[in-house]
């Protein structure tokens, strides 16, 4: 079986290194994109398993970008997980209204990202 394929769309170098540190030690393979409009091209391209959006990103957001990836029939059914270091109250819920399948506050936990990826991808 091949290895579940992830796309990070992340404009942080640091956030980005540690995540694909994290994912990559457990057999993910993982896609990056810088930009949101760059992930959506990705997205619809790649048709990963799972994809973890940046809310705040250069050009188009997390959010738009999330709409535009759900709006594609063959990428649709792909579980997007919003991560923000922006968590305020109504956020989820926000993200979720927006087509994001859940919610990640930063920085970001190990744990909790493994238990979120868990939850979609098993």
């Amino acid at each position: 079986m091949s290895a579940k394929r992830i796309l990070y769309i992340e404009d942080n170098f640091q956030n980005k290194r540690l995540v694909r540190k994290i994912l990559a030690s457990r057999g993910y393979e993982v896609l990056e994109a810088d930009d949101g409009l760059t992930g959506v091209e990705l997205a619809i391209r790649e048709v990963p398993d799972l994809i973890l959006m940046d809310i705040s990103l250069p050009g188009i957001d997390g959010v738009e970008a999330t709409q535009r990836i759900k709006a594609f029939n063959n990428t649709t059914n792909i579980p997007v997980i919003a991560l923000t270091a922006n968590a305020m109250r109504g956020d989820r819920e926000r993200f979720i209204a927006a087509g994001c399948d859940d919610y990640l506050p930063k920085p970001i936990s190990t744990v909790d990202l493994l238990n979120i990826i868990n939850k979609f991808l098993s």
